[in-house]
């Protein structure tokens, strides 16, 4: 579905029905035969929203459509003591405007280093986006002065683009929409046209809290800057949107490298190389994102744009950040020859693997074990098979080539060198540089699916026998 692009031809806000019917049918495709439900928490924002929402003039309806559909969702965080007073009031508010209302309980999970500010957030977001139904609109009351204060607090953060860009007019959400029709309108002129029709909300006394960043904002430091700079809110506003507008045209060059230097799951090196810094860590940016990972701070993200890059081919070097590295999954950026790899490292454990920066299989609990590239190695029982189970260790390593390996492929046979294997038998390069090695105990025992070491080559009275198998990563670059 195609998303219309918030413009300043709504940057005048005389809130009201007829103004916010003009603000929806430049945001919404379709409107107004469009299904909508607003997210109420009950305080004035939210409440006028809904209140003028109801009485958006339907005039102009053409035949065939049946107009605008609205209903609300309530978020009950249960962490305030009012929480079930705030609930009631809703339902109150919904039934005196004849607006179907569900209210959804969600339990907060904070984790650490996270202000339960922002956990609440999450919390609410996802829940709103899992309830929302195909195609609807899910509308938030953020206002101009909203946008006002993200932007400072992105500012003051350090972030980027992104952040400055702050929070768009619209933007997917789950199977939906997220829309905020209010980013053009002032707190004040809101609160203006509540009073005037006599609304009831609710005043949450943790808006006066000034230990939270955006209250004090609010409270202490905006009021100043609006007597010194009436326009402020516009002009700040408009800043935000010259920054998503970057931004956008910074992901659009981001996906152009992405599709030269992607590999598979994995980037090439070689095709990062002639890119500028800033143009690493812009594409980087994207493929860790698209990854499903947390992106890196700009520290880490210089590590893996500069000194991970221009390393070695054999240094085999890393980038870990996320989490804590006892106790939760971290995100990892290792480099393999001349490829990057994006996993997620388990917690941190006292197996020699792990600490070698290799990864660990317990091949007996699990079969298949999935490679940072895409690919898997499998060992499964097999009548026939080349492997004496018997023969391994409960927990293999497995690792890349560093340069020195060696096989003893036949009985009596001399320890070759891996390179020369590789090279005997034309393994492409490409697949020489993302060879999964497997090790038992520290000692080389085989080189993917392609040779297996002696000391653990099945004898004829072996009972229990096994096939290694090692599945290339598929959407690799043509040769």
């Amino acid at each position: 579905m195609r998303l219309k692009s918030e413009s300043d031809a709504g940057a005048a806000a005389s809130f009201g029905p007829h103004w916010l019917r003009g603000r929806l049918a430049q945001l919404l495709p379709g409107f107004p035969d469009t299904a909508v439900c607003v997210a109420l928490s009950g305080g004035i924002d939210s409440t006028a929203l809904l209140a003028a929402l109801v009485h958006v003039p339907s005039h102009g309806r053409r035949a065939g459509i049946q107009g605008l559909r609205v209903r609300a969702a309530h978020v009950d965080h249960g962490l305030h003591p009012n929480a079930k007073r705030w609930s009631a009031h809703c339902r109150e508010l919904a039934r005196q405007l004849g607006v179907p209302l569900n209210v959804l309980a969600v339990t907060v999970a904070r984790e650490r280093g996270t202000s339960l500010e922002e956990a609440a957030r999450v919390a609410r977001y996802r829940c709103l986006a899992q309830q929302l139904r195909s195609g609807e609109v899910l509308l938030t009351a953020h206002t101009q002065d909203d946008q006002l204060e993200t932007v400072l607090l992105q500012l003051f953060r350090g972030c980027g683009l992104p952040g400055l860009a702050a929070m768009p007019a619209i933007a997917p959400l789950g199977s939906g929409i997220h829309a905020r029709p209010l980013l053009a309108c002032s707190r004040a002129a809101l609160e203006a046209w509540a009073r005037a029709q006599q609304l009831s909300w609710i005043e949450d006394d943790t808006n006066l809290d000034e230990r939270f960043d955006r209250n004090y904002l609010r409270r202490q430091v905006l009021p100043g800057v609006r007597r010194r700079w009436p326009g402020v809110g516009v002009a700040v506003a408009r800043s935000a949107r010259h920054a998503a507008e970057g931004q956008r045209l910074l992901v659009a060059l981001a996906q152009a490298d992405l599709e030269r230097a992607s590999d598979g799951a994995s980037l090439s090196v070689k095709a990062l190389r002639p890119l500028p810094p800033d143009r690493r860590r812009n594409v980087l940016r994207l493929w860790i994102a698209s990854g499903g990972r947390l992106v890196p701070d700009a520290r880490r993200l210089e590590e893996i744009a500069g000194p991970l890059i221009e390393a070695r081919p054999d240094a085999h070097p890393r980038v870990e950040w996320g989490g804590d590295a006892a106790s939760t999954r971290r995100a990892v950026v290792m480099r393999h020859a001349d490829l990057l790899s994006l996993l997620e490292r388990e917690p941190a454990s006292d197996h020699p693997a792990e600490a070698a920066g290799q990864l660990a299989w317990d091949w007996r609990g699990s079969s298949r074990c999935a490679l940072p590239d895409g690919g898997a190695l499998e060992l499964t029982p097999e009548r026939h098979g080349p492997i004496d189970l018997d023969a391994l260790p409960p927990r293999l390593a497995i690792a890349w080539r560093n340069g020195g390996e060696r096989l003893r492929i036949r009985r009596g046979g001399p320890r070759r060198p891996l390179k020369s294997l590789l090279r005997e038998a034309r393994v492409p390069l490409r697949e020489r540089a993302r060879l999964p090695l497997i090790l038992a105990g520290g000692t080389l025992i085989a080189a993917a699916d392609l040779w297996i070491d002696v000391s653990v080559r099945a004898p004829p009275e072996a009972r229990h026998r096994g096939r290694l198998i090692w599945h290339k990563p598929t959407g690799g670059r043509a040769e």
